[in-house]
């Protein structure tokens, strides 16, 4: 008993170093995204190609984590991931230093691309919380670090562009690096690396995944499959949304100024519902099935992202907003837990590296996707092109495969893994 809570205790101190690594992380890197053409302009870029370099910038550490997310989940699974998370908070800490002396365009771009390179402190986070948190628990862990990723989005572009306004943009890049370089001696000292996951407290087994055989893995199980695909449609409906948003407000309200204005607040009820709804959903997730959670979720968002064509008045937006943002707290927690939950200890930072570097490439894709939505012409085809998206996700994860092929195609067994349905299996085709 004694142990138990010692245990819990030990989850829970490890779960706060986390989460404030996350909430800085995130919030740091939010802080410059909302002036980001401003930033641009003042180190010479022409006015014209401000977009251009602005969507090179945003797109550049998201296209380097694709590549190198895996082959850090695999280090970890073979050498510990707590090593990953001081790394990524280290690497990203390093890269804001470098933007902080960049005197050109290509200078930035290059430090973005760094930072996806060695930084990824999300994904390391997850790795270790899969396998920190039992079993019963691993909903609301994840749930919880969605939490940290809503904070750091509402807080930092508030914190952020005060201090670049009063002080500049190197000493806010400084200022992150150096509240990232605390996070990472924090981690060093205060996590311990996990051996077990589960309430009965299995050990670990030594044998990993290589990249090659986590992607297989992944791809095999069709729950999995499913939910990748599903995920990656949200993520890029999500930043294609982006692209049409502000335009929209600028419609309704028909100025500029006032737009800002309101694109800013509306993205703060946003954030705000999904930070509640981060640990509301991983709570669900522990008690019934992921799928289905994110199912449910998807097409909420949809309904949410559809409807935002129809208020003449942006207020009217508030509700759909908190409709969206409450929904989408549940998408990367529930692809998390199923994943999670679906592969072997040995290999499960690696197919969790795989999964943020799938729903990675839906960041990449997202704004282009919102460019060739933005050419349907009325805001009511935009906005309901987008949520067909969501829509669409939602129905894969919803999908169950027809008997015929169910029969033809067993779930393969999986070694300390857990079958990724949360609803209950017949035993012949219950896992061990």
């Amino acid at each position: 008993m004694t142990g138990s809570v010692a245990g819990a205790e030990e989850n829970r101190r490890a779960f706060a170093v986390l989460w404030f690594g996350q909430f800085v992380a995130v919030g740091g890197l939010t802080t410059v995204v909302p002036v980001l053409p401003f930033f641009l302009a003042g180190l010479g870029v022409p006015s014209a190609a401000v977009p251009w370099w602005t969507s090179l910038a945003l797109a550049a550490p998201a296209a380097a984590q694709i590549v190198s997310g895996p082959l850090w989940g695999r280090i970890g699974d073979r050498y510990g991931r707590k090593p990953m998370v001081v790394r990524a908070q280290l690497g990203l800490a390093v890269a804001l230093a470098l933007m902080a002396w960049a005197e050109t365009a290509t200078q930035f771009v290059v430090f973005r691309f760094v930072q996806g390179l060695f930084g990824g402190v999300v994904s390391a986070n997850a790795a270790f919380a899969g396998t920190m948190a039992r079993e019963e628990h691993q909903g609301r862990t994840f749930g919880g670090l969605m939490s940290a990723t809503a904070a750091g989005s509402l807080a930092g572009p508030l914190v952020g562009s005060a201090v670049a306004v009063g002080f500049g943009f190197d000493v806010l890049f400084v200022c992150v690096a150096t509240l990232m370089a605390l996070s990472a001696l924090l981690s060093l000292f205060a996590l311990r690396e996990a051996t077990t996951v589960s309430g009965k407290g299995e050990a670990a087994p030594t044998e990993d995944l290589s990249v090659r055989g986590g992607a297989r893995l992944l791809w095999k199980d069709r729950h999995l499959r499913r939910m990748l695909v599903g995920g990656l449609a949200t993520q890029a409906g999500v930043y294609a949304l982006v692209v049409i948003f502000a335009p929209r407000i600028a419609d309704i309200t028909g100025s500029v100024r006032t737009a800002t204005l309101w694109v800013g607040v509306l993205q703060a009820v946003t954030w705000a519902a999904t930070l509640v709804g981060g640990v509301w959903w991983g709570r669900r997730n522990d008690r019934g099935s992921p799928r289905r959670n994110f199912a449910f979720a998807a097409l909420g968002c949809g309904l949410a992202v559809a409807l935002q064509s129809v208020p003449g008045e942006p207020g009217w937006l508030t509700p759909l907003r908190l409709l969206q943002g409450f929904c989408f707290a549940a998408l990367l927690p529930s692809v998390q837990h199923l994943v999670s939950k679906g592969t072997p200890l040995a290999g499960r930072g690696t197919c969790l590296a795989l999964t943020m570097s799938v729903l990675g490439f839906g960041q990449v894709l997202g704004p282009l996707l919102g460019a060739a939505v933005a050419g349907l012409g009325h805001s009511v085809w935009q906005f309901c092109g987008l949520g067909l998206l969501f829509v669409g996700a939602a129905a894969l994860a919803a999908a169950r495969p027809r008997p015929w092929r169910a029969a033809l195609s067993p779930m393969p067994s999986r070694s300390h893994g857990t079958h990724v349905g949360s609803e209950p299996q017949p035993a012949s085709r219950s896992h061990p």
